[in-house]
């Protein structure tokens, strides 16, 4: 019988004598997941921030406590692929108001971020500032010995006393509650506001109600400290979890990456875009003071009255200068005279240079996303510009294919680290996306070059991105057009002096006539199949 042991039964035996509940064991450690911060301790002291050192004048500071779900890895930065919320937060707040400090390290509980690391922060508190607590995600596993994190459960005010086996050291071990409460009062003896927040929800769906798992004892715990000391509680597990319901559970899958605790950054913007939602929530809570103003969604403006929109996403081939006869086109500008005005109206939201992934990342697809309604379409083409380099200008290229597999790369440009995904991945994204807006994505291969194979015909990209892109739509359950096979087709039957007219400058990009035809392209492939957007084609097009 270990030391640990030995002391529990001795302090649960006094407990009894004193007609006390007996301590419980530690709760399971089910997550099963290593977070191997604290293994790199001295590099991680010096990536975070020193406390205080982000104040300016006399504005308050937002001290961010908490573990790996809040800022992840021992630099924080994204090198492992995975990103806290913390990192993001800053971007809700009004920086002349306050600043943030995200002091959260991974790996620790409320046991161990009080004992190691709490006292340098609560030093550089100040009275008007500001301190979240979200943690408990690794408050189970053993008292004494691994990494000796676990509190007891519940908010009793019990201890016990503990020798760490691998050090040696006694330590007295309080329960989760206790720790809240040790936080909370020394933040308020400070003069500075505690918030307590619960954890970040876990990539866990419950097939019976077919929602994603709230299933918290440590959110039950901090809002009853919470409420028992009268500071605000924010349900941070509810907020985002509600919000996966809506998401699906393979959009889901989108939100974390190598496991289903720690979150990538879409799940972490998400998670601190909640934050920011749960702190608006509660009127009484001045912290809403400092937040920026609320986003105002994109709304097109290309929308008539109730009527649906399609939305035509892409790249150069998609949307250019389309200025005159004489400049180059993208379809996206000239397929709305093939539609019924009164019914439908078209918003081209492409832009020129751009791949799938950057699209993406700059923030293009967010205002398409934010202005979907159900029964509006939306027309994808990209792959003209998802090849090149990924990490090196212009920084645009994805991995091939449309598999799972990703990678973490350091951007030259801005020394950011970013994950890197499939060619497919970044569709099934924009699908996935549509289809919760209750909108219909349409895959379409990209347009063909001006290039020929040994046999004189247009080159098809049945191999690369016109295979991907059947493969993404195959995937989710998409509409998929093959644009290149059946503009290329149309090319195939000219001579090259015809063809040429329908490019200008280069091999990819269009000339108004070229524009022209792969918008007759996709609205002849749409007479021909059983896509709804088809009944909004005006009726007198031949």
């Amino acid at each position: 019988m270990n030391i640990f042991f030995c002391l529990l039964i001795i302090v649960a035996c006094a407990n009894n004598a004193a007609g006390q509940t007996v301590i419980p064991p530690p709760l399971e450690d089910v997550n099963r997941v290593v977070d191997r911060t604290l293994d790199s301790l001295n590099i991680a002291l010096t990536a975070r921030p020193v406390p205080g050192s982000s104040r300016i004048g006399n504005n308050p500071v937002l001290f961010l406590v908490g573990n790996s779900t809040m800022r992840t890895g021992t630099l924080g930065n994204g090198n492992n692929g995975q990103w806290g919320w913390g990192y993001y937060a800053e971007e809700f707040f009004d920086p002349e108001k306050i600043t943030v400090e995200n002091h959260a390290l991974g790996g620790l509980s409320s046991r161990t971020f009080y004992e190691g690391f709490w006292k340098p922060i609560a030093e550089k508190i100040r009275p008007g500032d500001w301190v979240i607590i979200e943690l408990g995600h690794n408050d189970s596993g053993p008292y004494d010995e691994g990494r000796a994190r676990a509190s007891i459960p519940g908010t009793a005010k019990d201890s016990i006393i503990v020798t760490v086996r691998e050090t040696g050291v006694d330590r007295v071990v309080f329960s989760y509650g206790e720790y809240m409460r040790r936080f909370v009062n020394e933040t308020l003896a400070k003069g500075a506001n505690p918030i307590l927040m619960s954890i970040t929800p876990r990539n866990s769906f419950n097939q019976e109600t077919k929602t994603f798992n709230r299933s918290n004892t440590h959110a039950v715990w901090a809002k009853e400290i919470a409420e028992e000391m009268g500071i605000p509680f924010i349900d941070l597990n509810e907020i985002s979890a509600a919000k996966y319901d809506v998401f699906g559970t393979e959009k889901v899958k989108q939100m974390f990456y190598l496991d289903g605790i720690h979150t990538s950054a879409f799940g972490a913007y998400v998670n601190a875009e909640s934050a920011a939602e749960g702190i608006r929530a509660i009127p009484t809570l001045k912290l809403a003071e400092y937040l920026k103003p609320a986003k105002t969604p994109y709304n097109s403006a290309k929308r008539a009255g109730n009527n649906p929109t399609l939305f035509t996403v892409g790249d150069s081939t998609v949307r250019n200068e389309d200025s005159d006869e004489n400049s180059m086109w993208g379809w996206g500008s000239v397929i709305e005279q093939f539609f019924d005005a009164s019914q439908i109206t078209v918003d081209n939201q492409a832009m020129a240079g751009r791949s799938s992934r950057t699209y993406l990342d700059e923030g293009r697809w967010t205002r398409v996303y934010e202005a979907l309604r159900p029964g509006d379409y939306v027309l994808i083409q990209f792959g003209h510009n998802d090849g090149g380099p990924i990490n090196t200008p212009p920084a645009r290229g994805v991995l091939n294919g449309t598999g799972e597999e990703s990678l973490v790369m350091r951007m030259q440009n801005t020394g950011r680290y970013h994950v890197i995904f499939t060619f497919g991945w970044y569709l099934r994204k924009f699908i996935l996306d549509v289809q919760e807006k209750g909108a219909t994505p349409i895959i379409l291969s990209h347009t063909p070059r001006n290039q020929f194979d040994a046999n004189g015909k247009i080159i098809r990209n049945t191999t690369t991105y016109g295979l991907w892109a059947r493969e993404a739509a195959r995937q989710t359950g998409a509409y998929f057009i093959d644009l290149n096979a059946i503009s290329a087709a149309k090319l195939d039957q000219m001579t090259r002096e015809e063809i040429d007219a329908h490019f200008k400058n280069d091999h990819t990009h269009s000339s108004l006539k070229g524009a022209q035809m792969n918008a007759q392209s996709i609205v002849d492939a749409l007479k021909t199949s059983n896509i709804s957007l088809r009944n909004h084609l005006e009726k007198t097009e031949n």
